[in-house]
């Protein structure tokens, strides 16, 4: 059978390739073309366009690159009529996939939809297109379900495949928690927004290890450029492994936060973008009071959320200093214990591709 995956950032290629590997195994003569990342080549996808080249995040950004989008949608539905999969599979990735929609119903392609975009928190509204043309979405949390069911979309809840990922991993010693992580996202806007706020809470902690992490589709001279003569060491593509070592972090907004709640690592979550963006995603953001999805999966405030103006220097001493302590430990401890109940058991990758293929073979 012939599927065609389509992921835009690095959080898609890593929920893309456990998929990817749990249709193989599945369906030994699965055909897969994709658009993703280095974990999705490794899986035995063909990539034929890099994320590296695909995420712009934030409305001012994707308006500037909007001829690169365009030329990007016209090239994805050529290349998918070539291929001529059975099934388009889409992770995540909203601002391109939707524009794919009408495009794959006309030509009587069907669309599976893994890892929802957060339409629960925003732009509720888009939930109608989803109804009208996805045929079934899998989604990862158990809030997503219920939001679907509410509107009479087909859905299966699978659970989080970070679990799975997290699970191949040796568990740390105690004696390894040495560090700080600095984790500054997986765009380079994100991080050249936010990586010197964070480098400026390294003079305050002079006898701290801290550790940057990066992404080699970014570029290591990037991180280099920004580290400046800052003391802290940068380990690139080696995210898990450093929060393995670290006793804090300060993380950015996004799948991140969870992968540090999930490694135990208490974290402050500290996010700014544009200021255009900033206030339009705030004017459209309904119903939640949270941005971190640690904080929304469990609806309370497990870990400070500091944005836009709260990204500064007294802000970020002053938490990492409380998570540091023995009460921000025992709280931030006392939430993930609740996250990974709510989260529930493993194999959402595995359950995912049974899932597919039998809707696939009319089962």
């Amino acid at each position: 059978m012939r599927y065609y995956l389509i992921a835009g950032e690095a959080s898609g290629d890593l929920h893309g390739a456990n998929l990817i590997l749990a249709l193989k195994q599945q369906d030994p003569e699965a055909e897969i073309r994709c658009w993703g990342g280095d974990k999705m080549a490794a899986a035995g996808g063909e990539v034929v366009k890099h994320i590296r080249d695909l995420a712009f995040m934030g409305f001012f950004e994707v308006v500037k690159h909007l001829g690169t989008i365009l030329r990007n949608i016209s090239f994805c539905k050529k290349d998918i009529l070539a291929f001529r999969p059975e099934v388009v599979i889409l992770i995540d990735y909203p601002g391109f996939n939707f524009r794919l929609f009408k495009f794959l119903k006309q030509n009587n392609i069907r669309i599976f939809y893994y890892i929802s975009p957060q339409l629960w928190a925003w732009k509720t509204a888009r939930v109608y297109k989803v109804k009208e043309y996805v045929e079934r979405m899998f989604v990862i949390f158990p809030f997503e379900k219920a939001f679907y069911e509410k509107y009479n979309v087909a859905v299966d809840y699978v659970g989080h495949p970070l679990l799975d990922e997290l699970q191949k991993e040796t568990p740390p010693t105690s004696s390894e928690r040495n560090i700080i992580a600095l984790v500054p996202g997986s765009r380079k806007q994100e991080i050249g927004a936010l990586l010197h706020e964070y480098l400026k809470v390294v003079k305050h902690f002079p006898n701290e290890k801290f550790v940057v992490t990066g992404m080699s589709n970014i570029g290591e001279e990037f991180y280099r450029q920004m580290i400046g003569e800052h003391p802290v060491q940068l380990e690139m593509d080696k995210t898990y492994e450093v929060l393995k070592r670290a006793k804090a972090a300060i993380v950015t907004s996004g799948t991140a936060t969870l992968e540090t709640a999930l490694h135990d690592v208490p974290e402050v979550i500290a996010y700014k973008g544009s200021w255009v963006s900033y206030y339009i995603a705030k004017s459209l953001i309904k119903n939640i009071n949270y941005i971190c999805i640690v904080n929304l999966i469990c609806d309370e405030r497990v870990v400070e959320e500091l944005i836009q103006a709260d990204v500064n220097e007294a802000r970020l001493v002053k938490e990492l200093n409380y998570i540091l302590s023995a009460p921000g430990k025992a709280k931030i401890t006392e939430g993930y214990t609740r996250l990974k109940h709510i989260l529930g058991e493993q194999g959402a990758s595995e359950k995912a591709a049974a899932l597919m293929l039998g809707y696939l073979r009319g089962k």
